[in-house]
């Protein structure tokens, strides 16, 4: 019996050798799909991208082909080669990814749940039907509109980074825009909140499903700067209500992979803002802060491996986005290292490899510790160096 078990198990682990590991399509080359490569390599998973170009930031780490995603066919031949195909950004027209899904490669998440971060109307038709907490909002096709100023009006897709939100005065503005940008708007009332906030969840196709701890995100000029796991004096309570806000709209979209959930917190009320149904800005700190990444944890979704733990490893986890300022201030973003790195030897810097322009994210680091205010204050010291804004 004990011989024979041997010889079975090393059949198995024979068996196991020979299986091929998958291949995971990325449409996209930016940031994401660079952080996705180091829990690639771990996993045996191989990547690859599908990018504009060769100087992408994903695009220089890991294999790719080049194109444009109007060549349906380029597209269609290359997934062809995946065993699933997944996505870093949400500028993809749905009739490619309904294509993708017919030529019988699997794509997560799927045409029917990816339309929520493409179309902020049909979002919130959703929430609403989830019984999700909505601002009030309306569908603008022209007139005059039932929302009293002033309001926030956004382009339906498109927009990212407070790009296509607009704050509007009065209808004289309302109407010009309208008119400069022809077509439907998002109206929604202006909210007077306290701060951002987000929550990342993942979910996978046989329904398991984990989120973070919920994420302060704070914003300047609709670019958020800095993250902060947990929120400070955040009570339980709405910790709870927003991991189960979350969970509700995973499931209520049939989500496969990860989604970053926006919300905007009024007193004790949380508001949904938007989501973003992939890796997000706001779960960076998870690469150090949590026993799984935001980006292994997508390729175990993805792939329907079970879920990892989201436990945070430290007290606090601090993450600061280094931005491009004016081009004349640019600098050697490696130089800095020398000094940062000495100042505070557990800094954690990830670079971009982007091209430095003003409001573009080149990078981000993160701090972990138990010192929230010694760790802020560093990240935001890290930041302003890499930057350039200080030089000492």
């Amino acid at each position: 019996m004990a011989i024979s078990l041997a010889w079975g198990m090393c059949f198995i682990f024979g068996r196991l050798a020979n299986v091929s590991f998958p291949i995971v399509g990325v449409i996209g080359a930016g940031q994401l799909a660079r952080m996705m490569v180091p829990p690639a390599i771990d996993l045996g998973i191989s990547l690859t991208l599908f990018a504009g170009s060769d100087s992408e930031s994903g695009a220089q780490v890991a294999p790719h082909r080049v194109g444009s995603l109007t060549d349906f066919a380029a597209v269609l031949e290359w997934a062809s080669s995946c065993d699933v195909v997944t996505f870093e950004h949400e500028l993809i027209p749905q009739e490619l990814i309904s294509a993708i899904e017919a030529s019988g490669t699997k794509v997560f998440p799927s045409a029917d749940s990816f339309v929520y971060s493409q179309n902020k109307l049909v979002m919130r038709e959703k929430m609403s039907e989830l019984g999700l907490p909505n601002p009030r909002w309306q569908r603008y096709e022209g007139g005059t509109p039932e929302l009293e100023f002033p309001l926030i009006a956004k382009r339906v897709s498109g927009g990212y980074d407070g790009r296509g939100v607009f704050v509007i005065e009065d209808l004289a503005v309302l109407k010009a825009l309208h008119d400069s940008i022809g077509q439907t708007l998002l109206l929604e009332e202006k909210l007077d909140f306290d701060y951002e906030i987000a929550v990342m969840v993942a979910r996978s196709p046989h329904g398991q499903a984990a989120t973070w701890s919920p994420t302060l995100t704070v914003q300047r000029d609709g670019i958020c700067t800095q993250t902060v796991t947990p929120i400070p004096n955040f009570s339980r309570a709405l910790a709870a209500q927003t991991a189960q806000i979350a969970l509700a709209i995973a499931q209520g979209i049939d989500l496969v992979g990860v989604m970053a959930v926006e919300i905007f917190v009024v007193g004790d009320r949380l508001i949904i803002n938007e989501l973003a149904l992939r890796p997000h800005n706001s779960g960076h700190w998870t690469i150090e802060g949590a026993v799984t990444s935001q980006f292994e944890q997508h390729l175990r979704a993805v792939l329907n491996l079970p879920l990892g733990s989201t436990a945070l490893v430290a007290q606090y986890a601090v993450m600061g986005n280094v931005i491009g300022i004016e081009t004349d201030k640019s600098t050697d973003l490696y130089r800095p290292y020398l000094h940062l790195m000495a100042r505070t030897p557990d800094l954690k810097i990830h670079q971009y490899m982007k091209e430095l322009r003003p409001g573009r994210k080149v990078g981000h680091v993160t701090l972990l510790g138990s010192d929230l205010l010694h760790l802020r204050s560093e990240v935001s010291h890290a930041v302003d160096y890499l930057s350039g804004a200080i030089d000492e």
